[in-house]
């Protein structure tokens, strides 16, 4: 696509990148086909296409308008565009060189801009989100419904992690919303690696991976979450530390993209290279192990939702599948597998609408071969879509924890 950036656009400190990537574009529309937004809408500038026809008219000089930040803002970054590409366009950066564009020439109403604050502010501080998750538990009937959907029907006991210690041993990013809304995921975890001879080490001093703050309009302060992070982890990875393992995918993702958001930086960028290099996310570590150590025994019929994170991503669509096939898990087929739940991190908070008619539609997809249980590999998703009070939703390591035999 001919591009001519501004004088202005030219100094911003992706200007290359994002010439680049518009140059990359051949306007071709594959990527309208497999846009969720696009298919809800049926609006062109609701697509891959009409976005990035936006963003190339910003950082060419037009004006920036509300209608321009409404369309960025309904995208759910699901990188189902990037799948299906024929012309490897990286949507998803230039979406975000876009984003901060149009985000730093016009503020935010003051009710948009408290709710993108408060959600980073939770984001930051996983105490404060499992205090008012369990705050909100106990006063579920006077709340109203739409906060009843987004608290979870149960919180599970987390159980007991195992104390033994084995040669091979991987870190473990604890996440900032899971451990209130899923405290058994991470707890499960660590008991199938144990299994497999491979010990867990929470990292007390790594917090949330930056994606919140990133994708809300503080992109700074997610890399500056990164660099924290790379900080906690870099000791343990120098003595010895295989990996760093996510549960949530979309940490997983975001994780692994830290070698790319400070490739810039002079301190980081040699580490946060290493640091993407070693990011696993759980199913890449479970599946490369001898698997008849974990003796699994289950009847359930499970539906497994890939996130878009872990499909589209991390390019690891179907490996959960594949896992628990091998494990003798009974799987139903899911129709339109690709399409995004709706749940994209804060989504289905700040676009409401939108992320519940998508969550129906993947939930009349998932359900169709009438599971007993759906799996799931991203604590969003999980929580988005069992917000629904329909099929129970579960993260697969829990449903393979409780499959063990004694």
């Amino acid at each position: 696509m001919q591009t001519t950036l501004s004088p202005e656009a030219r100094q911003l400190p992706r200007a290359a990148e994002a010439e680049r990537i518009l140059r990359s574009c051949v306007h071709c529309g594959f990527c309208n086909a497999t846009c969720p937004t696009y298919q809800v809408q049926g609006d062109e500038l609701d697509g891959p296409r009409g976005r990035i026809y936006l963003i190339k008219q910003v950082l060419e000089g037009a004006a920036v308008t509300h209608q321009t930040q409404l369309h960025l803002d309904r995208c759910l970054s699901c990188r189902n565009c990037e799948t299906t590409c024929p012309s490897g366009v990286e949507y998803h950066n230039l979406l975000d060189i876009g984003r901060a564009v149009v985000d730093a020439a016009l503020p935010r109403p003051a009710g948009q801009r408290l709710l993108r604050q408060g959600l980073r502010t939770l984001a930051g501080n996983p105490q404060l989100f499992k205090t008012l998750v369990l705050g909100g538990s106990r006063l579920r009937p006077l709340l109203p419904q739409a906060l009843q959907d987004k608290l979870p029907r149960q919180v599970p006991a987390a159980g007991v992690r195992p104390d033994r210690v084995h040669a091979r041993r991987v870190l473990l990013l604890e996440g900032c919303v899971q451990p209130g809304l899923s405290p058994n995921t991470n707890a499960a975890a660590s008991r199938v690696l144990d299994r497999l001879g491979i010990s867990v080490q929470p990292v007390a001093e790594a917090a949330c991976c930056g994606a919140v703050d990133y994708h809300l309009d503080a992109q700074e302060r997610g890399r500056q979450r990164a660099r924290h992070n790379i900080d906690a982890w870099w000791p343990h990875l120098q003595q010895g530390a295989e990996a760093i393992v996510q549960t949530a995918s979309g940490c997983g993702a975001f994780v692994k993209d830290y070698g790319h958001l400070l490739a810039d930086d002079p301190v980081y960028a040699a580490k946060a290279q290493q640091v993407s290099a070693l990011a696993r996310d759980l199913v890449e570590v479970v599946r490369a192990e001898p698997l008849a150590a974990l003796q699994v025994r289950s009847g359930q019929r499970l539906a497994v939702h890939c996130p878009c994170t872990l499909q589209h991503a991390q390019q690891l669509g179907g490996a959960v599948e594949s896992l628990l096939q091998r494990l003798g898990f009974n799987l139903t087929s899911v129709p339109d597998g690709h399409l995004c739940c709706g749940s994209a991190g804060t989504y289905s908070l700040t676009q409401p609408a939108l992320a519940r008619q998508l969550r129906d539609d993947k939930l009349r997809a998932l359900e169709s071969g009438s599971p007993d249980v759906i799996a799931t590999a991203n604590i969003g998703c999980q929580s988005h879509l069992d917000g629904a009070g329909r099929t129970p939703v579960r993260h697969w390591i829990e449903l393979l924890d409780a499959a063990l035999k004694p």
